[in-house]
């Protein structure tokens, strides 16, 4: 028997191509998996057979626990102080093993180890096509609509399989049977069964792969494509850049007549793409980015991380696009917040921003109107300025003297200084479980508190651009810091 069983290894390991250790380690799990129905518990069962004589060992074993942690499953798990009185060297996650009585292989049900077997070695095979599928390093995926599966479409390559989940594909795109698609190659998970290969046609990453593939400039490293934003299947923004003053970036991805990004459209369900020049200097990578709307100016808040764009009363339209759609683009792209205004609201928010500085100086610092006003006028916008600019740039001021600038000076001083132990002691009226909070710096709770947000459930009770407008985050950040102030009302509904 053990002769036949060598015979029957060798011939489904040449049969099936995959490694006779892959075949040994089917059997073993046959033997093993009869021989736990021995059982009545959950217990776990080890069989080493030689690949040589075709001779094999059965063991019951435990795994060794630490004792703090107690026994979960009490029919597999031993705690270490037990185990070190059979083996006094043996060491956490390791095993305690027991030889018991082999079963001999006439007496394992033929349709139950033949499953088992077929199935190991099904999972060998696909691992293995897996692998060399992977080793070429392709990042698109390209094959055929093979089926449904509860919603998501399932396309073959070859014999490779990738899933394409309903919300990765492009919005009104009707893709059936038997149709060809490309979509990019996101993430690969063996857990799942049948379409390991987890694909993309709506991911931003996707439509840079296809320009890279359209555009051979950028394989050779003269362009970059720095970042992409996309609203699938309607619209897209690229940011590009050259590394070369002879290669015309925008150009360049356009193609003749438009045949490169036309390429890119036509695989996109007729996405359209707008080709900005990226820039180190934010705001202008923001006026590129909101193009075609022509920009008057524009303020950045760094603090914020925002900026505000005036346009004139015939682009404002067309920098926010249809539903927000442009603008909308344009800040994912560039990754700061956009705020559109024409120039009377600009001109309406500076007056209120200048309104609020101007109290500010005359209640912290003492002065009447005219002395606020100066500092304005001179770009100060902050106590922290007036306290700590040189006082070199200070005394270049004509309108102050040098006392006058010592005077101002101290009292910024002690004015941050009132405020600073005004805000300590506002923190400590924070409650704790606020305090608690995974993500809460002390920066931002101090902005919190300046909100009158002072409990989790303040917290939990904003919505995010709420949130967003007083810690400066960003929208992701401040969802997540939102849904993690609110976990406690679903524990308590649980």
């Amino acid at each position: 028997m053990n002769r036949e069983m060598l015979m029957l290894v060798e011939a489904i390991s040449r049969e099936k191509n995959v490694e006779r250790d892959v075949v040994f380690g089917a059997v073993e799990a046959a033997l093993a998996q009869a021989t736990k129905k021995l059982y009545a518990g959950e217990v776990d069962i080890r069989v080493a057979l030689d690949r040589d004589s075709g001779n094999y060992e059965t063991f019951r074993r435990w795994h060794v626990v630490p004792d703090e942690a107690g026994l979960q499953l009490p029919e597999q798990e031993i705690l270490l102080f037990e185990a070190k009185e059979q083996i006094p060297d043996i060491e956490v996650d390791e095993y305690i093993e027991e030889p018991i009585e082999s079963l001999p292989i006439g007496r394992i049900g033929a349709m139950a180890a033949k499953q088992v077997i077929l199935q190991k070695i099904r999972d060998a095979e696909r691992e293995m096509l897996l692998n060399d599928f992977m080793s070429r390093g392709e990042k698109i995926f390209v094959g055929t609509v093979k089926r449904m599966d509860k919603g998501d479409i399932i396309c073959e390559s070859g014999r490779i399989e990738g899933r394409l989940r309903r919300s990765e594909m492009i919005p009104k795109e009707n893709l059936r049977s038997g149709d060809r698609v490309r979509a990019m190659i996101m993430e690969v998970d063996l857990t799942l069964r049948g379409a390991p290969i987890l694909l993309s046609r709506s991911a931003p990453e996707f439509m840079i792969e296809l320009f890279r593939q359209e555009v051979p400039e950028i394989e050779q490293g003269l362009l970059e494509i720095k970042t992409c934003a996309r609203d699938p299947g309607s619209r897209a923004k690229i940011a590009v850049l050259s590394h070369d003053k002879r290669v015309d970036p925008i150009g360049t991805c356009v193609g003749v007549r438009g045949t490169r990004v036309n390429a890119v459209t036509n695989e996109l369900a007729g996405e359209r793409v707008d080709i900005v020049l990226w820039s180190e200097d934010p705001a202008q990578f923001v006026i590129g980015a909101l193009a075609p709307a022509n920009v008057q100016s524009i303020v950045v808040d760094e603090e914020k991380h925002a900026m505000d764009v005036v346009v004139d009363e015939e682009n404002l339209a067309i920098a926010i696009g249809r539903g927000g759609q442009n603008v909308r683009l344009a800040s994912d792209l560039t990754g700061w917040k956009i705020n559109i205004m024409d120039a009377a609201e600009s001109a309406q928010k500076q007056a209120e921003e200048t309104t609020g500085i101007r109290q500010l100086f005359m209640e912290k610092l003492d002065v009447d109107q005219e002395i606020a006003d100066i500092l304005i006028g001179e770009g100060f916008a902050s106590l922290e300025e007036v306290a700590y600019v040189p006082i070199q740039e200070m005394l270049e001021i004509e309108s102050f003297d040098e006392d006058t600038i010592n005077e101002l000076r101290t009292r910024a001083k002690d004015a941050l200084l009132t405020l600073e132990i005004a805000r300590e002691e506002s923190v400590e009226d924070v409650s704790q479980d606020l305090r608690d909070l995974p993500g809460l710096t002390p920066e931002l709770i101090s902005k919190l508190v300046e909100a009158g947000i002072h409990t989790r459930d303040d917290l939990a009770d904003l919505a995010t651009d709420e949130l967003s407008d007083i810690t400066a985050q960003t929208a992701e950040e401040a969802t997540a810091l939102i849904m993690k102030a609110r976990e406690h009302w679903f524990a308590g509904q649980a």
